[in-house]
């Protein structure tokens, strides 16, 4: 009967991650953690509190943010039914969900301006690639609540403080602006007036575009659109008074701040959110896929999901991107790494020491590793040396008896006889 049950066992399976997800491993885990941790200095020093949206939300949250006719809503998200029969999707983006939640919990009650900000994964089935994938992480920040020029550029100086952070200085910001429902239905019939004779030469996305979306054909990345579009009518040449104003002082307050920009009258947002004040970071190291992060006004996309009518602007980044920049400049993390102690017991009666021992350091706020493995002493100190720790804390019989531990210095190769009760106070005063 035991060897029919060992039969029926399945034949085990190797499995492998999906297409356009990654491992983040232990051995580059230090720098995510590092990258993340200098993310979220900038941020609180411009005064900006983080917010934790769901990962999944109902579809239409998306479908009606984004737009419809997006390729991330036509073509890229990750929806699903679940069991109570109701339409959800990983979140493509994050704003979304942050001005989901803002309206939902009344945070415009609390106080008129709020500074908001994110890290987290993002899902879309795009075609992967180097600094794409189908789950990214995303971080980004959103100010609710300000119409002024001051919030936009308050957002592109937060995104340039991020990327300054990291000692990374070759990155260009462009700026443009989309206008708003006054001017901008004007200008895309006269788009659209402009690419009917030339809509044949036009890709296939950009046909599907012309009606609905004739913006995004400007953004097109195709050689054949870009010619085609190379003499458009510029949305800037047709921004109605209040926009031409606006975008003024923006560009007023990013000179009087000292941050240079370039004016790019192509450049157009993916989302359909987005009002006035449109930008880009990019950086001649990413390669042809160029953009660090972009973002802008939205200032119709809270009253769109049910709030009141409120101005705001946000950016949204790649952390895959800007690890790809890193590596390439060969920037390190600066916080020191903390000093380890390796615990290395010989016999079973040091192992129950070496056990009480890490609890101790550890409550002290050391870093303690110890063998697992029972091994003979010269396989432990070549473990902890493989660990790169500063100390390695022999004990055996002889230690158990004296009460003093052989405490190892690996950086000098010195040795110290140090008593059981004093370990605490030794590694205070020579690692921390």
């Amino acid at each position: 009967m035991r060897y029919a049950l060992c039969a029926m066992r399945p034949t085990p399976m190797r499995f492998q991650k999906i297409k356009g997800t990654r491992d983040i491993l232990p051995e580059e885990i230090g720098r995510w953690q590092a990258a993340e941790a200098v993310i979220h200095q900038v941020m609180a020093r411009f005064g900006f509190s983080e917010i934790r949206p769901p990962i999944f939300e109902e579809t239409e949250l998306f479908a009606r943010s984004i737009g419809q006719l997006t390729d991330i809503v036509s073509k890229e998200m990750y929806s699903f039914v679940d069991r109570g029969e109701k339409n959800l999707t990983l979140r493509p983006e994050l704003t979304a969900g942050v001005v989901r939640a803002f309206v939902e919990n009344n945070l415009g009650k609390k106080q008129p301006v709020n500074k908001l900000y994110y890290l987290g994964s993002a899902f879309r089935q795009e075609n992967p690639q180097a600094g794409r994938q189908r789950q990214f992480q995303q971080f980004g920040a959103e100010i609710l609540g300000s119409p002024e020029p001051a919030a936009d550029v308050e957002a592109i100086s937060l995104s340039m403080a991020v990327y300054r952070a990291f000692q990374l200085e070759r990155f260009v910001v462009k700026l443009n602006s989309v206008g708003d429902v006054v001017c901008r239905e004007p200008y895309k019939q006269k788009l659209r007036e402009y690419l009917r004779p030339r809509f044949d030469r036009l890709c296939k996305t950009c046909q599907q575009r012309f009606e609905k979306n004739p913006l995004r054909i400007l953004d097109c990345k195709e050689a054949g659109c870009r010619v085609e579009t190379a003499e458009a009518p510029k949305l800037f040449d047709e921004l109605c008074e209040n926009c031409v104003r606006h975008f003024a002082r923006v560009q007023q307050l990013l000179e009087a701040g000292g941050m240079k920009y370039e004016l790019d009258f192509r450049l157009v947002r993916g989302l359909d959110y987005y009002t006035r004040t449109a930008y880009e970071i990019t950086s001649d190291q990413l390669g042809a896929q160029d953009a660090l992060c972009g973002g802008g006004r939205y200032d119709l996309l809270v009253e769109e999901l049910g709030g009141d009518a409120t101005p705001a602007v946000g950016f949204a980044a790649g952390m895959e991107r800007l690890m790809m920049v890193l590596e390439k400049i060969g920037w390190q993390p600066t916080t020191p790494k903390a000093p380890i102690i390796f615990l290395a017991p010989l016999g079973e009666a040091a192992v129950l020491w070496a056990v009480q021992a890490a609890a101790q350091l550890r409550q002290n706020g050391m870093t303690v590793e110890m063998d697992l493995l029972n091994r003979g002493l010269k396989a432990q100190l070549r473990e902890a040396n493989r660990q790169q720790a500063r100390f390695a804390v022999i004990v055996g019989d002889n230690e158990l008896q004296t009460q003093h531990a052989a405490v190892r210095d690996l950086t000098s190769s010195q040795q110290t006889e140090v008593a059981f009760v004093d370990l605490i106070s030794y590694f205070q005063q020579n690692s921390f």
